[in-house]
């Protein structure tokens, strides 16, 4: 499978690097190219990518604001959001605007065509310098200005489907939830497969939002 990426980034040296790496990846190919959040918004339209490359800061309209009005008028496109700000609100903002994953550009390139690949199969989460607890942080604190979200229904998750969204809640990988569990990795993959039908979630960010939502995870105190 191809995956067709969209970069959008004010810095043309950032763009060009990935496009320069990706050239050599055969599975991932450069769709388009956006120096701003409303050429991104423009362009998903046009080029169709199934990952969007988003960094946060641009001029006009951002990377967040982007993000939202992508994953709102085309649900089956993944952000992949790419920034060199690595701290609490970007990260919240993020993930409030549908992003599937959070990556920093001081992290090697290889990591990010990676991440970028991982979110283009539904499994993605943070980066590694963006600790668990701001998830967590994430899916206790309201929207601001916002009355707190309804706690969302398991109707239909069976017990092990139960146990597995914890798993995931708690940030763990498919091959540690296996290890966690007794059960195979296939076996996880299958469960989680299954929770993004019954729950309507997009990805694993989402899966993890609910977990803290419904109260089948706690935020650390």
């Amino acid at each position: 499978m191809t995956v067709r990426v969209l970069l959008a980034d004010d810095q043309p040296l950032v763009r060009a690097g990935l496009r320069v790496l990706m050239a050599d990846t055969p599975d991932l190919v450069v769709v388009g190219e956006a120096g701003n959040g409303a050429q991104a918004v423009a362009m998903v339209r046009e080029v169709h990518p199934d990952v969007v490359v988003m960094d946060i800061r641009m001029p006009g309209t951002d990377g967040i604001e982007a993000t939202r009005l992508v994953t709102a008028g085309h649900p089956e496109v993944r952000v992949l959001m790419l920034t060199t700000f690595d701290d609490d609100a970007y990260v919240h903002g993020s993930l409030r605007a549908g992003a599937s994953g959070f990556v920093v550009k001081d992290m090697a390139l290889e990591e990010i065509l990676a991440a970028i690949r991982i979110v283009a199969a539904g499994d993605a989460l943070i980066a590694p310098s963006v600790t668990r607890r701001l998830i967590a942080e994430f899916a206790a604190r309201p929207e601001p200005g916002l009355a707190p979200r309804p706690r969302p229904v398991l109707n239909g998750v069976t017990e092990r489907e139960r146990e597995v969204l914890i798993q995931v809640g708690r940030g763990l990988s498919n091959s540690e939830i296996a290890a966690a569990l007794f059960i195979s990795v296939a076996t996880v993959k299958a469960h989680v497969a299954r929770l993004f039908t019954k729950l309507g979630a997009r990805d694993r960010v989402q899966l993890v939002i609910i977990a803290y939502d419904t109260g089948l995870v706690a935020p650390p105190t």
